[in-house]
């Protein structure tokens, strides 16, 4: 299952690249990212993946799968929320593959 993140947010790297989104203005040092969004909504890491720019982009989920933050992390420590929202639900593998 974690594979199956593990390709969407590697997906998404591709965005981030190239769109910033308007939530990239709250940035901070990854550890203070991490203890808001554990501390707020309850949220841990659940995909991670490195962009062709040496950024960390992390999938963060709350357990029930109430809401989901995504951000991007550089190379100097700073941590940028990118996207978040609610009803986090994970893709099943027959999902993802196409009918032949």
């Amino acid at each position: 299952m974690l594979k199956y993140i593990t390709l969407a947010v590697i997906a998404f790297t591709g965005f981030v690249g190239t769109a910033p989104a308007q939530a990239q203005s709250q940035c901070d040092k990854r550890a203070s990212i991490l203890e808001m969004l554990s501390s707020r909504y309850s949220e841990k890491t659940e995909a991670i993946g490195v962009t062709n720019k040496g950024g960390l982009i992390e999938v963060l989920t709350a357990k029930d799968g109430g809401t989901w933050t995504i951000i991007v992390t550089t190379p100097h420590g700073i941590s940028c929320l990118v996207a978040a929202g609610e009803g986090w639900r994970q893709v099943e593998k027959a999902v993802l593959e196409p009918k032949v």
